[in-house]
């Protein structure tokens, strides 16, 4: 009797023998591989909350499966998608429906980013991943590496880079209209008021929903009893889910300076101020110091990170009201400003020096009327590589806010040797560098 293969079956087997996935993956023809129809084959992992507003942005491709561990937040992207398959499991789906799907779109909590993107790369699919791309350091070099090997078309969820003034703000920044950059501020309000941090574990436990299958939501993160505290939306603060406010705004407030600086990866991070530590939470608020070493065309670059309601001094914008997210960029000649989350809203300080300035003509391609998801889907096609694509920027700002979490966890300085992957005197970070799956994943 022939025993059938599923796809994960298959790939083992081929391990054993010493061809190995990866190898398989590597085929020229898979990795130039466009799609010839009109819309694109997607599969969106994560329907409810994130996922849903994701959904929202490519509804106009062809939904073929959708897959949720919560049935619950699911029920109106499955009722919505009627001809879609639906599904719990993201390796069920690859196994079902790997030869239908041209891309995914992945919206679940950080510490399952990585093994539904890599699984889903690994296959040829394009990817679209939310912010921050990884939960682990590792993760982040591993799909950076996949993704340009592959030569596959993906996009981390940054959507304030998708708007023109955002990359006009990189534009002047590398001007050099603010002379030498020595310091960028970057804070935001979360986690106060948005989810809890500086907390412990709950003591007691619930009944699991049945709409939620929690090893599943668990995923690669190790087994704890359930508890309504850690899902949905709140595991952003728990350290074995989350990379709390650090990964959570700190990819996005600072994106655009980051990009503009081309600061890389960090070579400290350091711990300032605190609300205190604990073992299974990120602080409530906390104030960091991350260093860049200097680079070709600048020197070095100290980045202060501020969270969960401390700013930096308004000192550094003239007085001005600190917003409740924000960068600000402090050169020898001048300031930029950057207000809010999406980075599009910034202007030049001292004003009166700056009054009538104009910015330099524009050398960074614009997104397709500033959609973050249809640069992406143009890719996928074919067309130029998103902005926010894994095999470089995505992949070094996600690098440095979890190099600025190692501070937060281990609650002292950590000396980054990016060469190496690794921390100079603190190798108790090891498991933060590269995580150990769950038996099983």
């Amino acid at each position: 009797m022939i025993k059938k293969l599923n796809r994960r079956q298959m790939l083992a087997s081929l391990g054993a023998l010493g061809v190995g996935a990866v190898e398989l993956a590597r085929s020229p023809a898979l990795a130039r591989t466009r799609p010839r129809r009109d819309k694109l084959n997607l599969a969106v992992v994560g329907c409810g909350g994130q996922g849903e507003e994701n959904l929202s942005k490519v509804s106009g491709e062809n939904i073929v499966a959708l897959c949720d561990v919560d049935q619950e937040r699911a029920a109106e992207a499955f009722k919505r998608y009627p001809k879609a398959r639906h599904f719990r499991d993201y390796r069920k789906m690859f196994d079902a429906m790997h030869g239908q799907i041209d891309a995914v779109v992945v919206s679940i909590p950080d510490h399952m980013h990585a093994p539904v993107s890599l699984a889903a790369m690994e296959l040829g699919k394009h990817v679209y991943c939310e912010k921050p791309l990884t939960w682990g350091i590792d993760e982040v070099r591993r799909m950076a590496r996949l993704a340009k090997e592959k030569r596959l078309a993906t996009q981390m969820g940054t959507q304030g880079m998708a708007h023109d003034r955002s990359r006009a703000g990189v534009e002047v920044i590398q001007s050099g209209v603010l002379g030498n950059v020595t310091e960028l501020h970057v804070w935001t309000d979360r986690a106060l008021k948005w989810w809890p941090q500086g907390i412990d574990r709950p003591k007691s436990t619930a009944p699991i929903p049945k709409r939620l299958d929690w090893d599943l939501w668990l995923g690669v993160a190790p087994f704890r009893p359930y508890s309504a505290g850690y899902c949905p939306f709140v595991w952003r603060g728990w350290k074995d889910f989350g990379t709390g406010a650090v990964g959570d705004m700190g990819i996005h407030n600072a994106a655009m300076p980051f990009r503009a600086l081309e600061l890389g990866t960090p070579s400290s991070a350091d711990l300032i101020e605190t609300s205190g530590l604990k073992a299974e939470s990120f602080p409530a608020w906390s104030r960091l110091k991350v260093q860049f070493p200097a680079r070709a065309g600048r020197g070095e670059i100290t980045l202060y990170w501020y969270d969960g309601g401390k700013k930096p001094s308004a000192d550094l914008i003239g007085g001005r009201k600190v917003a409740d997210n924000g960068a600000i960029v402090v050169g020898t000649k001048g300031t930029l400003y950057s207000v809010e989350w999406t980075g599009g809203d910034w202007f030049l300080l001292p004003e009166e020096r700056f009054r009538d300035y104009r910015p330099p003509k524009a050398s960074l391609p614009r997104a397709p009327g500033e959609s973050h998801h249809e640069e992406w889907l143009q890719a996928c096609r074919g067309g130029p590589a998103a902005f926010c694509r894994f095999d470089g920027f995505a992949a070094e700002l996600t690098e440095t806010m979890l190099v600025a979490n190692l501070a937060l966890r281990l609650g002292q300085k950590i000396s980054w040797d990016a060469d190496k992957m690794e921390t100079h005197g603190s190798p108790e970070a090891a498991p933060y560098i590269k995580r150990g799956y769950r038996t099983g994943w």
